[in-house]
């Protein structure tokens, strides 16, 4: 009886034994498939992309540059003018000073002229 018994065993891990090689087999099958099918999807994947990603790339540098000449644009006309307003201002206020305090401003140009001076010497 204890023949049998060994036997059968033995009949029953041999087929254990076909069973898992069988079943690793076809995970390994089942894992290439999914490898491929990865691959091809990455593929497709990175085609997307670099068509849309370009599209999208060309569509914003061209409306992103077209909007910053233009807001650049507008804003040096605006600093321009600034600056443009800021000198007449200046002109007359130097006008209206000579007018009407022409030593405090003869000191002050001396004052500003030294002070030029000294820091041309460094």
């Amino acid at each position: 009886m204890t023949t049998r018994s060994y036997g059968s065993e033995s009949k029953t891990n041999g087929n254990m034994k076909q069973a898992a090689v069988a079943t690793s087999q076809d995970i390994q099958q089942d894992f290439q498939a999914l490898q491929q099918d990865v691959a091809k999807l990455s593929e497709q994947l990175a085609g997307m992309v670099a068509a849309k990603g370009s599209e999208a790339w060309t569509l914003a540098k061209d409306n992103n540059i077209d909007g910053l000449l233009t807001a650049a644009g507008g804003k040096g006309k605006k600093a321009a003018d600034a600056v443009g307003e800021i000198r007449d201002n200046l002109a007359v206020a130097i006008e209206d000073s000579i007018e009407h305090r022409p030593y405090t401003t003869l000191a002050l140009t001396l004052a500003a002229g030294f002070v030029a001076g000294a820091m041309w010497k460094r």
